[in-house]
């Protein structure tokens, strides 16, 4: 079985969340959430443990594309190097590198008038 998305398991918490809410009881949500997401019951029991920990609705990341750009050789060695010195991904410090620039300012309301800041 494959390991399921950060959007999916964002969603079948949130899914998790509501049929706690609408549920009498912990067994009947969780055979309910099991019949719509098409998982097992141990599994359906595992998003609602999440689910009771969140105790309110988390937000649904944004669906990730592959994005191609070309960097010099040194660039990317350093890339590289910091990425395993901080246990991270590639992706992982370029989506943080591109939101520190991106969106910087946007945290103390200095957007401009149409709402961006570049």
């Amino acid at each position: 079985m494959a390991k399921s998305s950060n959007t999916e398991r964002a969603m079948r918490v949130n899914m998790a969340i509501d049929l706690l809410k609408e549920s009498s009881s912990l067994a009947e949500a969780a055979k309910s959430l099991s019949f719509h997401c098409g998982i097992s019951k141990r599994q359906a029991y595992r998003y609602m443990k999440m689910a009771d920990s969140a105790g309110k609705q988390i937000p649904i990341p944004d669906k990730k594309i592959a994005f191609t750009v070309k960097l010099s050789e040194n660039l990317t060695q350093e890339l590289r190097q910091y990425a395993l010195f901080q246990g991270q991904t590639l992706s992982e410090v370029v989506t943080e590198a591109l939101e520190v620039l991106l969106y910087k300012g946007r945290r103390s309301g200095e957007a401009k008038k149409d709402g961006k800041n570049y």
